[in-house]
């Protein structure tokens, strides 16, 4: 019996077989990373959205009429532990690397200051409330760096909101 061609089948069959099962696994690691990107992409949105709407919200109910102080502090309170920041933030903290944890981190202080400040009756555009919102923007311009890092994208060359002098400032805008 001549062996040569069933070993020369054998050999062909085990080669294909062995480059399918390859290709099969750059293509699933491929997807891994694909999808790992996509859900650090929808984190990192979901994060600096909530930062940014939470932020407007602070500032619209700093500014508002209250009966109290106390009820002044209660619904700013209230604003921030409704607005899904500490659900985003934990997203953060499982999903992301450690310099955008701790850049995402500072962001989150920063905006608790804020709160803070204006619960305990800090006026809007004060020196003190400009001086947080700085810390923020500053925080916060950082955080987007570092994502866009993580996220393979180039970066920025202008900043994402203006400073807080800039908004009296019309042509800033």
């Amino acid at each position: 019996m001549d062996w040569l061609p069933l070993l020369s089948t054998l050999t062909g069959a085990a080669i294909g077989i062995v480059a399918t099962l390859i290709a099969d696994r750059n293509r699933w690691k491929h997807e891994d990373v694909k999808e790992a990107h996509r859900l650090r992409l929808d984190i990192y949105t979901q994060y600096t959205t909530t930062v940014k709407v939470l932020g407007e919200t602070l500032r619209a109910l700093a500014k508002r009429g209250h009966p109290s102080d106390d009820e002044r502090a209660l619904a700013l309170r209230e604003a921030f532990r409704d607005s899904g920041i500490a659900i985003a933030s934990e997203r953060m903290w499982l999903i992301a690397p450690q310099p955008v944890v701790q850049a995402s981190n500072s962001v989150f202080h920063c905006l608790r200051r804020i709160c803070d400040g204006y619960a305990d009756g800090t006026v809007v555009s004060s020196p003190e409330d400009r001086a947080r919102w700085e810390a923020r923007g500053k925080a916060a311009a950082e955080m987007r760096k570092l994502m866009r890092e993580d996220l393979g994208v180039g970066p920025l060359t202008e900043r994402h909101s203006p400073l807080v002098d800039d908004y009296s400032n019309p042509a800033a805008q």
